[in-house]
């Protein structure tokens, strides 16, 4: 058996998340928040035996927080294959999609998770958004009913106090 290796995907699509999660009709479980997402535009994957078993994406997002336009890096699409959960791979995968994000600017990356996710990411440095988070949808603004999250891309940076607006559909 081979380590998992990370890879950065050229294409990443309904293939390979079936690949990884099947093609049920709710892979992410949040059907039921009725909300439109924005694909993401860099991909990282986790090769491990020749097959891909997990997946991060990354997408640059205009952001309103605490009063200031700004653009954070939002983190999504995270998926590992359920037989091979419990060996890191998202740490892995998450990893290296942070340490590139750090490379792209902005301050802080960004994602959104099921309740029962968080502390998982937590584990992997992430922290709580406390207030409302605000994103926009076809119908107009949305409050976002998933948890939020953010890190730090670069020393020092610290979430200040205020509201966060997506200027744009969710990652």
């Amino acid at each position: 058996m081979s380590a998992p290796e990370v890879v950065r995907l050229d294409h990443y699509g309904k293939a390979g998340q079936a690949a990884i999660l099947g093609d049920g009709p709710d892979p992410f479980g949040v059907a039921d928040v009725g909300f439109t997402w924005l694909p993401k535009e860099l991909h990282f994957g986790v090769m491990w035996d020749g097959r891909l078993v997990a997946h991060t994406g990354l997408l640059r997002i205009p952001v309103t927080l605490a009063g200031t336009d700004t653009d954070v890096i939002g983190v999504g699409g995270v998926a590992v294959a359920t037989d091979a959960r419990g060996q890191g791979l998202a740490r892995l995968v998450v990893g290296a999609a942070v340490d590139h994000a750090r490379t792209l600017g902005p301050e802080f990356g960004l994602l959104f998770c099921r309740p029962p996710l968080v502390a998982l990411y937590e584990r992997l440095g992430w922290h709580r958004v406390e207030n409302d988070v605000v994103v926009e949808q076809p119908d107009g603004p949305a409050v976002m009913p998933l948890a939020t999250m953010w890190t730090p891309l670069r020393d020092g940076a610290a979430w200040p106090d205020g509201d966060l607006r997506l200027r744009s559909f969710p990652m």
